[in-house]
Order: structure tokens, then sequence, then C-alpha cells
């Protein structure tokens, strides 16, 4: 196998430099900052209330809880990889004619990776350990209720958690790599909703 050449390598540099150019691509200090602001109080309120209420009701109703914030993880997943993966060019076509929903689209799209952060990072992160947190919390009940081992309890709940987020998560990217622009259309579609245009 050959090796790579120093003049190869040489545009190889110049070309990624390029396209971080093109691409705006850069580190944010104040979207850094925000981003660990806010997943530390929505991970707080999020801990909090799911420890406070899951152990005060039913397992059942605590399983249906923990699988909704699962569903909700692998949702934001979906939208941060969807907005990526779309194309600008469709939704500045859809803008011009004032398709609902389009200019919100194209604003996304333009700030596909804070979104895709916020989505998959932020929301998708901090719910799989709050998941994680209330699986742990109802095999300690499970298993006083039940006079089950809790080691091997703990072990069964956090593998089938772990396998529904991980397996959810890896149809949910094929999903959204496939079908990105109708995605990102139709959240923008809901969140246009509550945005108002700037005059």
């Amino acid at each position: 196998m050959s090796k790579i050449s120093k003049e190869e390598f040489k545009n190889l540099v110049i070309q990624t430099k390029k396209k971080e150019k093109e691409n705006k691509i850069r580190t944010d200090r104040i979207w850094v900052n925000k981003v660990i602001i806010i997943a530390f109080v929505v991970s707080f309120c999020m801990s909090y209330a799911s420890n406070k209420i899951i152990p005060e009701i039913n397992v059942p109703l605590g399983i249906i809880i923990t699988l909704l914030f699962v569903i909700l993880g692998i949702l934001f997943d979906i939208v941060g990889v969807s907005v990526t993966a779309a194309d600008e060019a469709v939704f500045h076509s859809m803008n011009s004619r004032k398709v609902r929903g389009a200019n919100v689209a194209v604003i996304l799209k333009k700030n596909a990776s804070k979104v895709s952060s916020f989505c998959c990072d932020v929301i998708g992160d901090i719910c799989g350990i709050v998941s994680g947190a209330c699986a742990t919390t109802i095999s300690i009940a499970i298993a006083s209720k039940y006079d089950f081992d809790l080691l091997l309890t703990g072990l069964i709940t956090a593998g089938i958690i772990s396998s529904i987020t991980i397996g959810g998560k890896a149809m949910g990217k094929s999903f959204a790599i496939n079908k990105g622009n109708i995605i990102l259309y139709e959240f923008a579609k809901f969140i246009s909703i509550f945005y108002k245009k700037k005059n």
C-alpha cells in the first residue's frame, strides 16, 4: 500500500481548511456555554422530577414513564440527524412560495450543527441518563416487591432499556437520513406555530 505524499497531504489540509471556511465550522464559545447551562438545568429538572415521581407510583406506570423518556430521546435524535441530512435548497424553494414552516426549516438548516447538538447531545443524552436513573429506581421497586435478586434485576432492566434505546436510535438514524427533508419540514411546521418572524 503506497503512502500519501507530502504534497498530497498538504493539499488535503488546504481543502479541509477551505471546507471549514465555506461551512463556517468554528467553536462558538457562547453556544457551548449555553449548551452546558441548558443541559444542567434540563437534566436537573428531569432527574428531580423522575426521582420524585417514579418511587411514588406503581411499577407498570413507572415503566411507561421510563419508556416515554426513551422514546423522547429517540425522537430528538431523529430530528437532530434529519437537520444535518436535509437539503437546504428544497426549503429555500418552498420559502419563496411562502409554504408554512419553510422559513423555520431554512433557519434550522443554517444552524444545523447547533440544532443537531441540542437535539442529540443535550435532549437525547439527558433522556438516556434520566431513563437509566428511572430504570434503577424501578429495579429496586421490583426487587423489593417480588423478593428478586437486586443485582440481577438491575442488570436485566438496564439491558432492556439500553437495547431499546440503542436499537431505536440505530433505526431512527437510518430513517432520518433517508427521510431528512420530510422530517425537518414536519418539525419546522410544528415549530412555526410558536415562531414569530422578526420584522
